[in-house]
């Protein structure tokens, strides 16, 4: 039996931010980072919501710790809204859920993505970093009440950025489309997404701003999908490397996944090459189309200018190998290699290691 469900409400396209006057809330939280608290976005999306009364957090960092999210809670609490926005990126949206979750207080929760990428704002999933470790936080109450996908948002995105989250997309389609717990209506929106995504990526880099509410919508897409399908070795190995590097996690996906293609076709060439298919890339037959999805991603990879190697990424493979059996403790331990299509060991994460940084 399969099951499939969003309780999240989605709204999308320019001026979408314009249904917060609609949500009839009176005492306001806001949590966001700095840069949209000093540019006045945070300013401006408060008084769409036209509250009586309003709190802002602006203290979200890139990889949001259990201390900051602590202190966050704290101030959630003390301030007891009955609206909870996240506006931002995924740190901002992860923070804010990771919050409510901590708090537990009946919070309609709005939100916002800033970014193309995490697909936070329809997932059960929230990371915070503990000890140069990424924890992921799952729980099906954390999956915001409304999403609101405002191109208007999108229009000055930072090109490394755009590269950045977009990979994160393409490595959330192409994870939940194989993953153990994919089924009919996830491979749709996985499958869609990456195409969508795939397909855009390359304008969007290059600054037509008309292609961005496309990989927004891929992004929401393919957090759809893996809420219900589950991810797979690569995300276990970027938040293993990120919480340890500090290297941004779609970067980290970029330099991961086709390796971890390369290793799970033994067991999901077929539902590799329906991807590699419907991406336009093509492949009389399976073994063929599993090659130019990899090779496809890589070619994308060098035009959005990202790294092909962690040492490429700024990474010390020294460092790597030094600390070699703590990265791969915590990738086992992550959840998402429980939903990998083939059974995650030892052996296979050092051989990916080894391809993605290199003996010294």
């Amino acid at each position: 039996m399969e099951e499939f469900s969003c309780k999240t409400r989605i709204l999308s396209g320019p001026g979408a931010c314009s249904a917060l006057s609609n949500l009839g809330a009176k005492r306001l939280f806001l949590v966001t980072d700095p840069f949209f608290a000093k540019n006045g976005t945070a300013k401006r999306i408060v008084e769409l919501t036209n509250c009586q009364e309003s709190e802002v957090f602006d203290k979200v960092q890139p990889d949001p710790t259990v201390e900051l999210a602590a202190e966050g809670t704290a101030r959630l609490r003390a301030f007891d809204p009955d609206l909870l926005i996240a506006l931002g990126g995924g740190s901002a949206m992860d923070c804010a859920k990771a919050m409510a979750f901590f708090a537990k207080g009946k919070y309609k929760m709005v939100a916002i993505p800033t970014t193309s990428g995490s697909g936070s704002e329809v997932t059960d999933f929230a990371i915070l970093t503990h000890d140069h470790v990424k924890h992921p936080l799952v729980d099906k109450r954390i999956r915001p009440d409304v999403a609101i996908l405002d191109s208007d948002l999108l229009t000055e995105l930072p090109k490394g950025l755009i590269a950045d989250t977009g990979f994160d997309v393409l490595t959330h389609a192409a994870e939940s489309y194989v993953a153990r717990g994919a089924g009919t209506i996830s491979d749709l929106y996985a499958r869609e997404a990456f195409s969508s995504a795939f397909a855009a990526l390359p304008a969007s880099y290059a600054g037509n701003t008309s292609v961005r509410l496309k990989v927004h919508l891929a992004s929401t897409m393919a957090g759809m999908a893996f809420t219900q399908a589950g991810l797979g070795l690569c995300h276990a190995m970027s938040h293993s490397l990120g919480g340890m590097f500090h290297v941004p996690h779609g970067r980290l996906n970029a330099i991961i996944l086709p390796s971890v293609i390369g290793c799970n076709a033994h067991v999901a060439s077929k539902k590799y090459a329906e991807l590699a298919r419907a991406a336009g890339m093509g492949g009389s037959v399976d073994t063929i189309a599993v090659r130019n999805l990899k090779n496809g991603l890589i070619r994308l990879r060098r035009e959005l200018n990202l790294p092909e190697t962690l040492v490429q990424a700024g990474v010390d493979p020294r460092s790597v190998w030094r600390n070699a059996d703590e990265i791969v403790k915590a990738v086992l331990a992550d959840p998402c290699c429980q939903s990998n299509p083939m059974a995650v060991e030892d052996f296979l994460v050092r051989r990916i290691l080894e391809e993605v940084t290199g003996r010294v």
